[in-house]
């Protein structure tokens, strides 16, 4: 009764690899075996389905989207690192959502030419070349200059193919606390500074460790993202939103406390 198919495929006896397979799997594919990389696809399929569940309302079709997922699961699977700590599903999901995210760009009701759409993709991969070239963020200018096209054709292209992204939107998870696309996002306008004035608050900071207030002082006064806080005192961004979440939790206890 269960019994619901996708290409074919019965989503309902979709199996589900421990991690001590998968690991043996995947060391078994950098050798070479074709049976261990069909088995980890296998196995994975059901990631696919978690994915294009949040494309659902995208009137596509479920076949279409699954098939797109496929590929990034497949490209997830063929560029996993072993030695880096983190887990498959982690790297795979947006690898996963990349690809599907493409696909629908391409194919939007709203169609974006292939010259722009060509511009864009060709600014994004001299973008990285510079990156590599220079080891820091290159400017529109520095990647107009390299493609020799005014800065605004660029600026045009890149925002034609660019697919609005909830703020709530988590990119990262490590088995803690998630971190959201707002977490990575830095407000110049407003730093959130205004409600960090007071006694009662400076008084909250000082009941704090050393790196509890240099993480809210450059997150909230200086307007930092959790990257560059991470980069600044020489921990992950999942460390920081942890210890930025405890940090506030303790504040805002101290303040309601009254002191």
């Amino acid at each position: 009764m269960n019994k619901v198919e996708i290409c074919g495929v019965n989503t309902a006896k979709l199996p589900v690899l421990s991690n001590v397979r998968m690991r043996e799997l995947l060391i078994k594919m950098r050798q070479g075996d074709r049976a261990a990389r069909e088995e980890l696809v296998q196995g994975n399929l059901r990631l696919v389905l978690s994915v294009i569940q949040r494309f659902n309302n995208r009137g596509e079709y479920v076949d279409d989207l699954f098939q797109v997922g496929c590929i990034g699961l497949m490209k997830a699977i063929d560029n996993f690192d072993l030695s880096q700590n983190v887990k498959f599903s982690t790297y795979a999901v947006p690898m996963i959502i990349g690809e599907i995210r493409r696909y629908l760009r391409d194919n939007n009701a709203i169609r974006v030419s292939r010259s722009l759409r060509d511009i864009a993709y060709k600014a994004l991969q001299v973008r990285d070349r510079l990156v590599n070239r220079y080891a820091k963020e290159p400017t529109v200018g520095e990647i107009a200059a390299e493609m020799n096209i005014p800065q605004e054709e660029i600026v045009f292209a890149l925002d034609a193919i660019q697919e609005p992204v909830s703020l709530f939107e988590p990119i990262y998870h490590d088995g803690g606390d998630p971190i959201f696309v707002m977490d990575q996002i830095s407000d110049e306008r407003q730093n959130d500074g205004d409600w960090l004035e007071g006694i009662s608050i400076r008084e909250a900071l000082a009941k704090l460790n050393e790196r509890e207030r240099l993480i809210l002082t450059m997150r909230f006064f200086e307007g930092r993202t959790q990257m560059e806080v991470a980069e600044e005192i020489g921990i992950s961004q999942a460390q920081v939103s942890r210890l930025e979440k405890t940090a506030l939790k303790h504040m805002r206890r101290f303040i309601s406390a009254g002191g």
